[in-house]
């Protein structure tokens, strides 16, 4: 028998929606809002009407830029949703969205199947294991092939992916689904999706259903040893047992059942609340989170159950004009009461919580209890960033933080006028404290405030939100690539700090050896191997730490130094004279000295770029990507245009999308993500090393916001 909790959680589903931009996240979300009841208008993106997007840029733009919750009930459950942004500038909030979910429904373009960002958002739902089911939308479009897609998902993803559902008719006659399942045929009768006839699959679509329900039970049986078995006897499977076995494979990641609609055209979004409700997870079905308990480092598992002490993760950082900062938490286990205290055992503080609100996106409802597998926002708390967890001062808990990607562009800021200086610097730090992918930095030497984010979109966006949340006037320079630096040998350095002043002096001395990472993208790692007590322990912190600070800036032109493993090998100290100073300017000489030795050399963002052409304009587009030190990975047909696949460095596209409407008449796009850093051709590493500002940014405003 079932406790009171258990039952309840059985009927929690938190899910995110997922997918490339413009696939009809918001859309489908709106369309879920309106046939749930909880609104009675639907909202549409182009008209900047979306729920879901509230934010005036969002509006304006018609894009998803904030992830935005909500809550809803559909049948008996209860749905926690989260719509994530689609742009890759805004990826980080996909990122701590799915770090979060128990669940997730990506959409995919019934036009343009698996694109560059489906791909990403894939990748991201791996590494958190994120079971998923997909839903190929906009199959009222010319162009639409629901079978492509579904082939694409399982061919390009390396998913175990199967139709549950098919469409009937296509483009502009798309008129209903056949549920492969139950074998029914549902046919809309009304614009607003609301009247469905249910009826028996017809003699004439018969043959077809069968042939793709036989597919589904083929690839279910490579999932489900119950289903296999019978497959393998020619036995009967039932209604029951296929769904039996599409949600236990679900749940083990092992399967993908793809369902059919046309969102815009409000049609199959009933059917995609079923199956969420059918065969994503409760908070139950997952594995367990661990955590690890500060004082002993032993790794425990999170129960959910409102019984349990209290554990939960802040997972997003917002300021809402009237109430201040709100904290957006997952509940894992326990309850919260509002005006309770909890503690923030990352940063071992203790904090009321004054106030818990249910989010409908930027409208709240104040609730008096937080339960176990809610997503909720609190207010009151002070201290409190994203990653944080919260649980109680007895029984303190430890979960795995969010990492989140490092910038890959750059802007100088700084406010038009003396008195806005300090509007600014509190502007910035509300909008790190939101945007853990946003970073801020100020330059002692030329007094310059450097901005660095995502992308060029993701620069804009917060450049209008200080002008219009915060009432600045800012001076904004030339956008200015993140660089990095690292070194291309094996060496061994030496750094001594010796300093006498009479009376107790200074003395550190270490051995460095540093190499190049075997791994690209795996950022500066330090390692102890002192033996006999050369240095004694308490000194080795120190080491790294002046390691670390020196990593900042680097030899060449001051950019950031990645990509190098440094080991503490050798040194020496003085009994009276040693201090945690000295060794750590002792291990920042050695370090600065290596990076000299260590032959170094300049390492430049490179861009995963897709651009969709028509075939006329193809020659033009790729002549262009060739002046522009890209490297054409794959040419591809879809549907009546071509697309071409490139890795491309982010200082030869900015501003591209004005480069492409002129070669191509506007009948062309792209998307393009982050992928790894590779050296800069050395003809043009001097020209950046010569024209080479302490700031990395350059001195010169030429925008003005």
């Amino acid at each position: 028998m079932f406790t009171k909790t258990k039952h309840y959680l059985e009927k929690v589903r938190n899910i995110g929606i997922i997918a490339h931009i413009d696939a009809g996240k918001t859309t489908s979300t709106e369309r879920m809002l309106f046939y749930s009841g909880k609104t009675y208008k639907l909202g549409e993106v182009d008209e900047g009407t979306a729920t879901m997007d509230w934010m005036v840029q969002e509006q304006e733009r018609g894009i998803t830029i904030t992830a935005a919750c909500t809550t809803f009930n559909w049948n008996d459950f209860t749905l926690n949703l989260i719509d994530t942004p689609g742009h890759v500038d805004f990826t980080v909030e996909v990122e701590r969205a799915l770090k979060v979910l128990d669940g997730a429904v990506v959409i995919f373009c019934g036009v343009g199947g698996v694109e560059p960002q489906s791909e990403t958002v894939w990748r991201q739902a791996d590494k958190y294991a994120v079971p998923r089911i997909a839903f190929v939308n906009k199959l009222d479009r010319t162009g639409s092939n629901f079978f492509e897609a579904v082939k694409q998902i399982h061919d390009k993803l390396g998913a175990n992916a199967a139709a549950i559902q098919i469409p009937v008719g296509q483009e502009n006659d798309f008129k209903g689904i056949i549920d492969l399942i139950d074998h029914k045929l549902f046919l809309y009768k009304d614009d607003l999706g609301k009247e469905i006839e249910v009826a028996k699959i017809p003699q004439e679509l018969q043959e077809e259903a069968a042939k793709y329900h036989a597919i589904l039970v083929e690839r279910l049986a490579e999932a489900d040893d119950h289903i296999m078995d019978k497959f393998l006897h020619s036995q009967e499977i039932s209604a029951e047992e296929i769904k039996k076995g599409v949600r236990s494979a679900t749940l083990k990641n092992k399967f993908i059942p793809v369902l059919c609609g046309a969102s815009l055209k409000n049609k199959g979004v009933q059917l995609l609340l079923n199956a969420i409700c059918e065969y994503l997870p409760s908070p139950l079905d997952v594995q367990p989170v661990k955590g690890i308990k500060p004082g002993t480092q032993e790794f425990e598992e999170i129960v959910a159950d409102d019984k349990a002490p209290l554990c939960a993760l802040c997972f997003k950082v917002a300021v809402d004009p009237y109430v201040g900062k709100l904290n957006y938490f997952r509940v894992y286990s326990g309850k919260l009461s509002s005006g309770s205290y909890v503690y923030n055992a990352t940063r071992r503080e203790k904090e009321r919580v004054t106030k818990l609100l249910r989010m409908h996106a930027n409208r709240q409802e104040i609730i008096k209890e937080a339960q176990t597998g809610d997503i909720v926002a609190a207010v009151g708390l002070k201290e409190t960033k994203t990653g944080d967890t919260l649980c109680t001062e007895h029984d303190p808990i430890l979960l795995e933080a969010i990492h989140f990607p490092e910038p890959v562009i750059q802007e100088a800021i700084e406010p038009k006028t003396k008195q806005d200086q300090e509007k600014l610097s509190l502007a910035l730090h509300r909008l790190t404290d939101e945007d853990p992918s946003f970073r801020v930095r100020y330059n002692q030497e030329t007094g310059q405030t450097v901005i660095a984010g995502m992308g060029q979109l993701h620069l804009d966006v917060i450049i209008d939100r200080i002008m219009r949340e915060f009432n600045i006037e800012a001076l904004v320079g030339s956008p200015q690539v993140a660089y990095r630096e690292t070194i291309t040998k094996k060496l061994v350095s030496t750094g001594k700090f010796v300093q006498q002043t009479g009376g107790r002096g200074q003395y550190g001395h270490v051995v460095l050896q540093m190499q190049p990472q075997e791994t690209p993208g795996s950022g500066i790692t330090f390692d102890n191997k002192i033996k006999g007590g050369a240095i004694p322990l308490e000194f080795i912190s120190s080491v790294k730490k002046g390691v670390m600070d020196s990593a900042r800036s680097g030899c060449l032109a001051g950019y950031p130094v990645t990509d190098v493993h440094v080991v503490l090998v050798d040194g020496s100290y003085h009994e009276v004279d040693s201090s945690e100073l000295a060794f750590k300017m002792a291990a920042a000489i050695a370090f600065n000295d290596g990076l000299k030795k260590g032959e170094p050399v300049l390492l430049e963002p490179i861009m995963d770029m897709e651009i969709v052409v028509p075939e006329e304009f193809m020659g033009m587009v790729i002549g262009d990507l060739s002046s522009r030190r890209a490297k054409i990975t794959s040419l591809a047909t879809r549907a009546n245009v071509r697309t071409i696949r490139t890795f491309v460095p982010i200082a030869e596209v900015f501003n591209y999308a004005t480069a492409l409407r002129s070669l191509t008449q506007g009948r062309a796009s792209y998307t393009m993500e982050p992928s790894f850093y590779q050296e800069v051709p050395s003809h043009i590493a001097e020209k950046i090393i010569t024209g080479f500002s302490p700031s990395g940014t350059g001195k010169k405003f030429n925008t003005e916001v």
